[in-house]
């Protein structure tokens, strides 16, 4: 039961993202953004770690495995929703791209991580991609920014491959440890990539310090800690489930907050997406449920 209300909260954490993450791209560019961000969010792991008598000295071949897992999910798929934020992409379109992930998992679960993928699911996935279609429809390029959907398809990739690998490799070292080398490392490759691809700058304006320290403390302590903790004791398809619950409630979230406008074809698509992801993972889901 306690898995189950986690869900629910991690659900709500993570959907507030995709807003707070709007308003901090108007205050800062993106990569730095969350360079600073996961700076902060290293330096308090590593407290923790130390308060709690966590072993820091590993095994190397678990340290990076973990900075691998940091990359893939904090640089790539972050790295990619928040560029796609300054490139003007909507928040709701954004979680509806991104939380495609459990697609993708069941996909690439089944040869990776022995995870038997059914028709139930092919079906499900079919449905997720025509949702997803009739939400951009014909008005990418024009409206829609085609490199935001773009940065968006890579964060897709970065969060699909992030969970496969977390489950896979990385689940022999604590949560606090584990999250301190993640944070650590996207600090650095974010830092990389802030100097190479955009022209770096951060105000500290009353937005961006309520916004990232929303997502310092609710985001990467909150959601990211019950999201490690969710694929840690369970299987990578079961806890990416979560997912197809996120791009409704970014929608509503992003209506009273941003005051984002949803059309009708935006609102069918968005229906027929979340029930094709749910097609595709309800197995998982009510089994994760029986068993809570």
């Amino acid at each position: 039961m306690m898995n189950l209300y986690l869900s629910y909260l991690f659900i709500f954490f993570w959907s507030s993202a995709f807003i707070s993450g709007q308003f901090i791209v108007q205050s800062a560019s993106p990569f730095a953004a969350l360079c600073f961000r996961f700076c902060i969010v290293s330096a308090f792991f590593l407290f923790f770690s130390i308060i709690f008598r966590e072993r820091i000295r590993i095994n190397r071949n678990l340290i990076f495995q973990a900075m691998i897992t940091g990359i893939l999910f904090h640089g790539f798929y972050l790295g990619g929703v928040f560029f796609s934020y300054s490139m003007g992409l909507t928040a709701t379109l954004s979680a509806l791209i991104v939380c495609l992930q459990p697609i993708l998992t069941n996909i690439l679960s089944g040869p990776i991580l022995k995870e038997k993928v059914t028709v139930t699911q092919w079906i499900g996935i079919f449905f997720g991609f025509l949702g997803t279609i009739l939400v951009i429809g014909y008005d990418i390029g024009t409206e829609i920014p085609t490199i935001g959907v773009i940065a968006s398809i890579v964060a897709l990739l970065g969060a699909t491959s992030a969970t496969i690998w977390q489950k896979k490799f990385t689940h022999e070292i604590s949560l606090s440890v584990n999250n301190f080398y993640q944070a650590l490392s996207a600090g650095i490759f974010l830092f990389i990539i802030s100097l190479f691809f955009e022209i770096s700058f951060i105000n500290f304006d009353t937005r961006f310090i309520l916004s990232i320290s929303w997502q310092i403390i609710i985001v990467s302590f909150g959601a990211y800690a019950i999201l490690m903790y969710l694929i840690k004791n369970g299987t990578a398809s079961k806890t990416s489930s979560l997912f197809f619950l996120v791009p409704p409630t970014t929608a509503v979230m992003a209506w009273f907050v941003l005051g984002e406008k949803l059309l009708l074809i935006d609102i069918i698509g968005l229906l027929i997406c979340t029930f094709g992801v749910y097609i595709a993972t309800r197995t998982t889901v009510s089994k994760n449920v029986h068993n809570s």
